[in-house]
């Protein structure tokens, strides 16, 4: 089974989030901002993580950017999920080093989609 690290300051979204990737077929984490989510990849390293941009102690770039300057032996997926939709924000997580982007709100088929998009579905 897949594992998903679900990384958001909205409770919301992270019960939604879990709810559809449970349908998935992931097991999935939470982690309430970037620091966390840190600490939850030093648990378990998760097979993808879905990230929210905007969050309090460590937002998503910040994440993003410590979780590629480390040295994994594997690093997961990484799957922005925000509001941010504009060009240069899209284009400044791929360049940090994300695998692919989705807006907020989002359903199962969009959700589903882009996991497949990056290997993990």
């Amino acid at each position: 089974m897949k594992n998903c690290l679900v990384v958001d300051d909205s409770k919301v979204i992270r019960k939604v989030a879990r709810h559809i990737l449970e349908t998935l077929n992931f097991s999935v984490d939470e982690a309430e901002d970037g620091r966390q989510a840190l600490d939850r990849v030093e648990e378990r390293m998760p097979d993808v993580v879905l990230l929210d941009w905007n969050m309090p102690v460590m937002s998503g770039m910040e994440f993003l950017r410590n979780l590629r300057q480390t040295n994994y032996e594997v690093q997961p997926k990484v799957v922005f999920c925000t509001t941010e939709n504009d060009a240069a924000h899209i284009r400044a997580a791929i360049d940090a080093g994300a695998d692919e982007y989705v807006m907020k709100p989002f359903d199962r088929e969009t959700l589903e989609s882009k996991l497949q998009i990056v290997g993990v579905a």
